[in-house]
């Protein structure tokens, strides 16, 4: 049985791009303690497995260099590829459901 997902958030942890116009961005969710969870999306091409998160306080968080720019991601959370419920925009993924969006600027 697949655990179950009760909150997921991300949030961005610097505002300073590197030389190659990166943010770092944080990225959070809350999933049970024994859960694997990773971050994927189009600053990574989609690897499900490229940026795992870290079980500290009943949060999973993780820091990731996003280039500027629009990306669309997906938390992946014991295999399942989730949306983030407190991002303020998502849109279609021609898959027949939603990536979650975050702009970098």
């Amino acid at each position: 049985m697949k655990d179950k997902i009760t909150k997921v958030t991300k949030v961005l942890k610097s505002t300073s791009a590197t030389a190659t116009e990166t943010k770092k961005i944080v990225f959070r969710c809350q999933a049970d303690q024994n859960s694997q969870v990773f971050v994927a999306g189009t600053f990574n091409e989609w690897n499900p497995k490229k940026h795992k998160l870290k079980y500290n306080d009943g949060i999973f968080t993780g820091s990731v260099s996003v280039p500027k720019g629009r990306h669309e991601y997906k938390f992946v959370v014991n295999d399942t590829w989730c949306l983030d419920p407190d991002c303020t925009e998502w849109t279609p993924n021609g898959l027949g459901s939603l990536n979650s969006v975050v702009v970098i600027n």
